[in-house]
């Protein structure tokens, strides 16, 4: 069921003629991703803003069946060049694991075997870390360098009129440009309690929701893909807010 912004508030808007289409936390539900990808491309159809923008909010990969197939979309759906790609703690932890295979253990704790599996590479229960780190080298050999090359392009916020797009959030009391990464990525009580203005109205996903949330500060669009299989998609023009 379609969500709208509370009307109590003062509105947050984007400059005349945006039309803004947030999606987060995919975790590889490729099948889902296509879908929301004809929604847009139908809405776009119909209404054709001056411009739109796609926004995605990071956590691409883990957890759902498809990580591979998910990248492969993102990266052609890129070549439209009206996409802006954020980086979700799930990528930040995943290049690290590329750069330091030793910590594959906690990876594939948080769904990482999905991922790896998605690209044919199969893990038995009971591997030692040494064969845990052979794994995550396999893996590597077997990505196409331009998925590398994506994950390790993403950026941290986007900001467009009032709105402020993160995968996690922010922490309260700190100005937006001096946010720390870790806290954009990785952020969850201190921001989701607050109910202090955070000097643009933040968008953003990182802790599921039964329905996507727009409250007064900040609007929360993650409904826990790879769960429900429910991915919620944000559209924003002018100072409305709708989410599907």
């Amino acid at each position: 069921m379609p969500t709208t912004a509370p009307r109590n508030s003062p509105r947050p808007k984007l400059p005349n003629g945006v039309r803004i289409y947030a999606l987060s936390d995919i975790h590889g539900c490729a099948h889902l991703l296509e879908q929301m990808f004809a929604v847009i491309d139908a809405d776009m159809a119909n209404s054709r803003p001056y411009r739109a923008i796609e926004v995605f909010l990071g956590d691409y990969i883990d957890r759902g069946p498809d990580s591979r197939h998910t990248l492969d979309l993102l990266i052609r759906r890129s070549r439209r060049r009206n996409t802006v790609f954020l980086k979700g703690n799930h990528e930040a932890y995943f290049t690290s694991v590329l750069e330091d295979p030793s910590r594959a253990t906690e990876w594939f704790q948080f769904g990482g075997l999905q991922t790896l599996m998605s690209y044919g590479v199969s893990a038995a229960p009971g591997l030692s870390k040494d064969e845990q780190s052979d794994l995550v080298r396999e893996l590597t050999s077997a990505m196409p360098p331009e998925h590398i090359a994506f994950l390790r392009q993403l950026r941290p916020t986007f900001t467009c009129g009032d709105f402020f797009f993160v995968h996690a959030g922010v922490r309260p009391g700190i100005p937006l440009s001096e946010q720390r990464e870790s806290d954009l990525l990785w952020i969850r009580d201190e921001f989701l309690q607050s109910k202090r203005r955070f000097g643009k109205y933040v968008v953003h996903g990182h802790t599921p929701v039964r329905q996507a949330e727009l409250l007064e500060n900040r609007a929360n669009i993650d409904t826990g893909a790879y769960a429900t299989g429910n991915l919620t998609l944000l559209s924003i023009q002018g100072n409305s807010m709708l989410a599907i």
